[in-house]
């Protein structure tokens, strides 16, 4: 069961079969099934078997909040919430979601937790060129939810996955901290 209630089978557009054991096919092989983004059912067609979350959120639904940098799963930019777990979704099969819940930093939305994070960043200068903000502000969201008192420690550990080029992390840190100060 994910976090909106759905058991996987419960969402229809599955890949026939499971991508994993379709992946000995060939990766030219072209599929089409439907992915649950951000609270919707979107269709995905003539997609590559092999070809990842982050390629067909961005290059066949359009999805350009999920950003797109290393493509190896190092920077954190195209994190994205599956099931309610935090992952790189460059390191994921986009058949691989089919049935799964994805969220995206969209599909937070303008309210609860996530326009706590945002506010933070921005009062603490934390997104100075962007790039990076969407990932971190997903996967802060994700790590207040689950650990809202987590220690510096913590922190630094749940966001390792995450580079930014521009703040040097303190800012980060410092938005980070005020959230929790906030809600104490």
């Amino acid at each position: 069961m994910n976090n909106d209630g759905y058991a996987r089978g419960d969402i229809a557009g599955g890949v026939d079969g499971d991508a994993a054991a379709l992946a000995g096919c060939g990766n030219d092989r072209r599929v089409s099934y439907q992915l649950y983004i951000d609270g919707g059912m979107r269709p995905v067609a003539d997609a590559w078997l092999a070809e990842s979350l982050l390629g067909v959120l961005r290059d066949h639904l359009g999805v350009m909040s999920v950003k797109d940098a290393c493509e190896q799963g190092r920077c954190g930019s195209c994190s994205v919430l599956m099931d309610g777990r935090l992952v790189a979704s460059c390191t994921v099969l986009a058949a691989d979601a089919a049935g799964a819940v994805v969220t995206t930093v969209a599909g937070l939305g303008a309210g609860g937790p996530a326009r706590a994070v945002r506010a933070a960043f921005l009062a603490h200068g934390a997104v100075q060129c962007g790039f990076c903000t969407p990932g971190f502000v997903v996967a802060v969201t994700d790590l207040l939810a689950r650990r809202p008192d987590a220690d510096e420690d913590e922190i630094r550990e749940a966001l390792a996955g995450n580079i930014c080029r521009c703040t040097g992390y303190g800012r980060i840190m410092a938005a980070i901290r005020s959230i929790q100060d906030t809600r104490r």
